[in-house]
């Protein structure tokens, strides 16, 4: 086999490009980041809710708290790919700005507090969204458009 299609071990999961890293994608990395530590601070308010109070459901406490610690996960790996400058982190991190526009628009549909932190998922997941399409950050990423592969 050659060596294009088994590149040296030094060189496999290098960066996409030698130069600093833009700051639109330490931003999205960070706004990703963000709603991964907001998903595990959510899961473990709602375990240590569903073990130590009196919820309607126990079972579907904890499991609603597992269940986000497990989600949190997702980002968390996408910021940390991003920062990496690794171009699959690109696809997750997408994802997660995708599943938390209807989260958002649920927020906002609440008679309640909820609504300020709808407004500010929504932010954060329009402008993630905008970072990480921007040009500067598919470069970095080494991400390359349709019929422009080398």
């Amino acid at each position: 086999m050659s060596s294009e299609q088994n590149p040296a071990p030094d060189t496999a999961g290098a960066p996409a490009s030698a130069g600093p890293r833009p700051r639109r994608l330490t931003y999205a990395a960070a706004l990703t980041a963000l709603e991964g530590v907001a998903l595990v601070i959510g899961g473990v308010w709602i375990l240590v809710l569903g073990l130590t109070g009196a919820p309607d459901d126990r079972r579907q406490a904890v499991t609603g708290g597992i269940t986000l610690l497990v989600l949190a996960l997702l980002p968390l790996l996408a910021a940390r790919g991003l920062l990496l400058r690794r171009g699959w982190s690109r696809g997750p991190a997408v994802i997660t700005q995708l599943m938390a526009l209807p989260v958002a628009y649920n927020l906002l549909q609440a008679d309640s507090m909820a609504i300020p932190g709808g407004i500010a998922l929504a932010v954060v997941a329009v402008a993630a969204l905008v970072l990480l399409v921007s040009p500067a950050t598919t470069r970095a990423l080494g991400i390359k458009g349709p019929g422009r592969a080398e």
